[in-house]
């Protein structure tokens, strides 16, 4: 019997299971729809389990992973799209800010621009 340490619990399986069903074991650990019991409990009864209730078993967990990776790949696709779009609106913003900045700045020149001539103008008229 060996003891094998997973997401900080520890399992205890037969060694004749590790060693006859080592990728149905990595799909238990791996699974989220069980607890940290109920997998233990399908580690204890796997030895009385038939070949058929075995691949069963590994059949279900295996289309369960491979659904829950394609629902990862899709949202992760979706969220890519999302934060691009949001990427370009945050642009633009900062564009629009930018441009705003610009054109405060380039009032202001005009104002103190304005001002100076105005002081050069008292100036000559003294």
């Amino acid at each position: 019997m060996a003891e094998i340490n997973h997401n900080w619990k520890i399992f205890s399986i037969s060694d004749d299971m590790q060693a006859q069903y080592s990728e149905l074991i990595k799909l238990i650990l791996d699974t989220e729809s069980m607890d940290n019991d109920e997998k233990q409990y399908w580690f204890d009864i796997m030895p009385s389990m038939t070949n058929d209730q075995i691949d069963r078993l590994f059949n279900i967990l295996d289309i369960e992973k491979r659904k829950l990776e394609a629902l990862e790949e899709k949202y992760q696709t979706e969220i890519k799209k999302l934060n691009e779009k949001h990427l370009i609106e945050w642009q633009e913003f900062q564009m629009k800010d930018s441009k705003q900045k610009i054109k405060d700045a380039q009032a202001k020149d005009n104002e103190d621009e304005k001002n100076a001539d105005d002081v050069l103008k008292m100036l000559n008229d003294l």
